[in-house]
């Protein structure tokens, strides 16, 4: 059989209607479409909250390091937690450890909702004070006249769709974790991939909305 020939036969086994197109489960690699296509949302967005806050004559800076920067810290610490847990789930999956996937998922599942809990305490802390989508407190604006009102909307905005996935994650994980004996290991290292994913884009929120939003000492 000539190079070419060979080459051509390789190609079209690797396409040929398997079920592990170049070695990837249709499952892992709807996932990772799934990843790439909401990086991309998360991108737009922050991208465009830079841009907001880069071109706004002034922008709000209300986080106090108590309590805001304390719960996102507190909040941060949990979701990285959470993927260590999850590393585990996986490492249990690949030993056939049904016990301790299930473990290591409540875990995962306990950081996760420590971090909504204190995502909503904060929520409610900033709505008390007057924070809405379309208007800033006005202890913010004594402070700041000309501030943009556009912080609000952008805050809970991305912090809001950044929630939702966590709580859609929490319930992927939970039933996971109910049917882990007759799950595959793909299906454990998807729901890791989403839940890292989800971890992830906290990394990037977390500096750009909190710790660029200090409030600074007079």
């Amino acid at each position: 059989m000539s190079a070419e020939a060979h080459a051509e036969k390789m190609l079209a086994d690797e396409w040929s209607g398997g079920t592990l197109p170049y070695h990837v489960g249709h499952k892992k690699l709807g996932m990772w479409l799934f990843i790439v296509s909401d990086a991309l949302t998360f991108t737009a967005l922050l991208i465009a909250y830079s841009y907001a806050r880069a071109s706004s004559e002034a922008w709000a800076t209300p986080f106090k390091f108590y309590p805001s920067i304390v719960y996102s810290s507190v909040m941060t610490l949990c979701l990285l937690a959470s993927s260590f847990t999850m590393v585990m789930a996986v490492k249990a999956s690949a030993a056939k450890n049904y016990k301790g996937v299930r473990r290591w998922i409540l875990g995962t599942m306990l950081g996760g909702t420590a971090f909504l809990v204190l995502h909503i305490i904060e929520w409610k802390h900033l709505i008390d004070e007057g924070l809405t989508t379309n208007s800033l407190p006005k202890e913010w604006l004594a402070e700041t006249p000309n501030a943009s009102i556009n912080f609000g909307a952008a805050f809970f905005g991305i912090t809001g769709l950044h929630m939702f996935h966590v709580f859609t994650g929490l319930v992927y994980l939970g039933v996971v974790a109910a049917r882990a004996p007759k799950m595959k290991h793909e299906d454990v290292e998807i729901s890791g991939l989403y839940w890292h994913f989800v971890d992830l884009v906290w990394m990037f929120v977390f500096p750009l909305i909190y710790i660029m939003s200090v409030k600074p000492n007079h």
